[in-house]
């Protein structure tokens, strides 16, 4: 049996009015055995920017800014820079993250040199509406649950609500000369294929959108995936292939409840999948895990935020020696750490 330790919470919200609420659901970069943590901040008004952690190897916090490395300054983003992802792809950092703008919640990335300072380049992700996008999914020919999700949003938020599409990450190389970058557009995972950013432009999307199908990583199959699924650590290289730890989504009756699973793509072709658990790498069993119910009054909230679920989260890795850990948020509020041997993790996807 494939064994997986909790190794608790290494990160949690403090008395500094940016953090309150949560510290969570990290983006995670390695240099030897030095760790950078950018994590979701969120303040009592649920508003969320992006904090900063360094540890010295897998646990040690050893310092932690009192003010936000980026905060919330454009109007697509105005309630919340929240849930980044962050890729070195050459010399040049690529940092996602979800822009929330009390309405909608769209993906847009900045670029660095040298995790300091970040430059905001945008919105990426299709600026189109769901009523726009039902048209497209027509042609693309997939399962009802798209068109049921495209029915529950707008009957919810709104029929001018854009298009959600999250969970942003890069592959760390070109495959075939393109950038490569994984997304989700509910309920399953997808991947497209570029040579620049420039040309994530509303033409293109809508062109992708017609042949979605053809793009889909992953769909939700099992069981403790009934709702959707969703990337969560960006790909990791290793000898077999491309490792992908994402999360999954069961829908029960009265919440959901949120888990790590993971997958190894091939390659040179991410679109072909070597193998996949066919049951969760973890679930939500710790106290810290369970987030208790937290209804807000008043207060404007992200589409499908979940504060009264149980949740791991994972948005990124480390490895040291065979020893892969992985950061989640738990119970949407706090960071924790779990870690697993890469070699029996691999071997344990392959024979699936």
């Amino acid at each position: 049996m494939l064994e997986v330790k909790k190794l608790g919470v290494i990160l949690e919200p403090t008395t500094l009015p940016f953090e309150t609420a949560g510290a969570f659901n990290p983006a995670v970069f390695q240099e030897g055995k030095t760790i950078r943590l950018f994590y979701r901040a969120l303040n009592e008004e649920h508003k969320s920017c992006i904090g900063y952690a360094r540890l010295e190897g897998p646990l040690n916090v050893v310092e932690r800014w009192k003010k936000p490395l980026i905060n919330r300054e454009f109007s697509y983003e105005q309630h919340g820079v929240e849930d980044p992802e962050i890729t070195k792809l050459g010399n040049l950092f690529y940092f996602f993250y979800v822009a929330y703008d009390g309405k909608n919640a769209v993906t847009a990335y900045a670029i660095s040199k040298d995790l300091k300072t970040f430059k905001k380049m945008g919105v990426i992700t299709p600026q189109i509406t769901y009523q726009e996008a039902v048209e497209l999914f027509k042609s693309a020919r997939l399962k009802d649950a798209y068109f049921n999700f495209a029915s529950l949003y707008q009957e919810e938020i709104g029929k001018d609500l854009i298009l959600w599409d999250k969970d942003v990450s890069l592959f760390s190389k070109k495959i075939n000369g393109k950038f490569a970058l994984i997304h989700r557009i509910l309920p399953d995972i997808q991947i497209v294929f570029f040579n620049d950013f420039r040309e994530l432009t509303t033409e293109f999307w809508c062109e992708y959108l017609k042949n979605l199908s053809k793009y889909i990583i992953l769909e939700n199959k099992y069981w403790f995936e009934s709702r959707n699924i969703g990337a969560g650590c960006p790909p990791i290289e290793t000898k077999d292939g491309w490792l992908l730890i994402f999360h999954t989504v069961e829908e029960i009756n009265e919440n959901r409840i949120y888990r790590a699973s993971a997958v190894l793509l091939d390659k040179k072709n991410p679109l072909r999948v070597i193998g996949r658990l066919k049951k969760p790498l973890f679930s939500p069993t710790e106290n810290w895990e369970i987030a208790e119910p937290v209804l807000s009054e008043g207060k404007t909230l992200p589409p499908d935020w979940t504060p009264e679920l149980a949740v791991v989260f994972p948005t990124g890795t480390a490895l040291f020696g065979e020893t892969l850990y992985i950061y989640y948020g738990a119970a949407d509020k706090r960071t924790a750490v779990a870690s697993v041997n890469l070699n029996e993790l691999l071997e344990e996807i392959k024979k699936s």
